[in-house]
C-alpha cells in the first residue's frame, strides 16, 4: 500500500554545505544550505536556493558569487549550527570554531576545514516563492591534498567523509554500492 502525501520537496539525501560570502574574510558570513545541486557539466555550474530573509541572501545578491564548501562528519555540528543561527546576531566562524580563507577566484572566504570549496560567481536568480535560486558558474575548486591519490592523481572524495541531509536529519555517507556504470560493465573473459 502506498499514500498520497501534499506536495512537497521529499528529494533526499541532499549535500548539508556551508555556504561563506562576503567581500573579504572580515566582511563574511556562513550559511547552512541543503538546497544546492548540479545544473550542468559543461560549462560547469550549481545553484543554491536561498530565502531572502536570510542574513546572507544580500551579501550572495551584493556581491554575486559565494562558496560552496562540502562538510564532513568532523563539521557536522558547526554545520547545524550555522544553519539554526543567523550571521545578524552571531560572528559564525568564531562561534563555530571554522578558518576563513580568503578566496582565490572570488572574494568571499573559503572554510580550511572543507575538504572542497567549490567557488562560484552568479548568473541569475531565480525567486520561485520561498526560496530564490542563485544559478552560478564554477570558476574553481580547491581540494585538499590529501584527498589526491599520489600515484594517479585521481580524487578519492570518498576519504573525506562526507555527510547528507534526509528529512531533517544529518547523516554520515556509507559504504560504496557501486559505480558509474557498473551495472553494465561487461564482465572479463579472462
Amino acid at each position: 500500500m502506498k499514500q498520497n502525501w501534499r506536495p512537497g520537496t521529499m528529494i533526499y539525501p541532499l549535500p548539508a554545505v556551508l555556504v561563506s560570502c562576503g567581500d573579504s574574510v572580515e566582511n563574511s558570513n556562513i550559511i547552512t544550505v541543503a538546497w544546492v545541486g548540479t545544473v550542468c557539466t559543461n560549462p560547469p555550474m550549481c545553484y543554491i536556493s536561498v530565502r531572502p530573509e536570510r542574513f546572507s541572501y544580500n551579501l550572495i545578491k551584493e556581491q554575486m558569487q559565494f562558496t560552496i564548501n562540502l562538510t564532513t562528519e568532523m563539521m557536522a555540528k558547526a554545520t547545524d549550527w550555522a544553519g539554526v543561527r543567523s550571521g545578524s546576531d552571531y560572528n559564525k566562524w568564531k562561534e563555530t570554531g571554522l578558518s576563513p580563507v580568503s578566496g582565490v577566484k572570488v572574494t568571499s572566504p573559503y572554510i580550511k576545514e572543507a575538504p572542497i570549496s567549490i567557488e562560484c560567481q552568479v548568473t541569475g536568480i531565480l525567486p520561485l516563492g520561498s526560496h530564490h535560486m542563485f544559478l552560478a558558474r564554477v570558476l574553481n575548486v580547491i581540494v585538499d591534498d590529501g584527498l589526491i591519490n599520489k600515484e594517479t592523481g585521481a580524487l578519492e572524495l570518498e576519504k573525506a567523509g562526507l555527510i547528507a541531509y534526509s528529512h531533517g536529519h544529518y547523516y554520515k555517507l556509507g559504504e560504496e554500492i557501486g559505480h558509474f556504470g557498473w551495472s553494465v560493465k561487461k564482465k572479463s573473459t579472462k
